[in-house]
């Protein structure tokens, strides 16, 4: 059964599981175009995307964690299908739904799943919080997203996709609840607006890595625009176990379980 990644460039990737097909995260703009941040601020896109893979891809559906400019970018929208279903937050759903027709607002800890045969992918909204104190307040809400893959009712993989939260002791509920992490895809950077933090730098990036304990974690969203200040390297040196960098273009196959009880 085939489970996979495939990294396009800051936090937009293709995930390949069974027969389900998700975009996380879809920003096309190549380098130098610039997207906006809100109240007036914008930055300037430093790396291409490598789009190629995405050319017979067809996606079921995108997984959206908020709705910023470097996250859902003006040549994404135009690119993608308006009938084709979106899991976002339920501010994100409220601008986008003029124009996407099947967005689905996600409150936390909520579910929506599609079943193929024997196949269900279950994608479940979990906690982020995208800037610190009050100044979250300022910024899209967030969701993190725990992606599960189940054949013939038994579990065969559980993927967390961070979004642009920082580390918070609260996310430890998400193993809690909703059982062992195989693979994180976790958004880094520690991208500063007006100087403050509002993605995980390379010391947060560790102590969440510490907190969820996956099996295996993949760094994306570290280095595509200029607000971005914390170097993937500086998270690299922390050594932590099963760390796996994936380039731009690059697919790497997931771990699958094999012999996971029923739910």
């Amino acid at each position: 059964m085939r489970a996979e990644v495939t990294f396009i460039g800051n936090a937009t990737t293709l995930l390949r599981l069974g027969d389900f097909t998700l975009l996380t995260d879809p920003a096309f703009g190549p380098a130098g175009s610039r997207v906006s941040l809100g109240y007036g601020m914008w930055s300037k896109r430093l790396r291409d995307p490598v789009l190629d893979p995405l050319a017979d891809a067809g996606p079921d559906a995108i997984v959206l964690s908020h709705l910023h400019g470097d996250h859902f970018d003006r040549a994404a929208r135009q690119r993608l299908d308006p009938r084709l279903p979106i899991l976002t937050t339920p501010q994100a759903e409220r601008r986008l739904r003029r124009r996407f027709t099947a967005v689905r607002g996600l409150p936390t800890w909520e579910s929506h799943e599609w079943t193929r045969g024997n196949q269900r992918l279950r994608v479940t909204a979990v906690p982020g919080r995208h800037g610190p104190g009050a100044v979250d307040l300022l910024l899209p809400d967030v969701m993190g997203s725990v992606i599960e893959l189940a054949v013939d009712g038994r579990t065969r993989l559980t993927l967390y996709v961070t979004g642009d939260t920082l580390c918070r002791p609260g996310l430890a509920e998400i193993p809690r609840r909703l059982g062992e992490i195989d693979v994180m895809l976790i958004h880094l950077g520690g991208t500063r607006i007006l100087g403050l933090l509002v993605t995980m730098d390379d010391r947060q990036g560790a102590e969440l890595t510490r907190l969820i304990r996956p099996g295996r974690t993949i760094p994306i969203h570290f280095d595509d625009y200029r607000v971005m200040k914390s170097p993937l390297d500086d998270y690299l040196r922390h050594n932590l176990p099963g760390v796996r960098p994936v380039s731009r273009g690059e697919t790497f196959e997931l771990p699958v379980r094999v012999d996971e009880e029923p739910k």
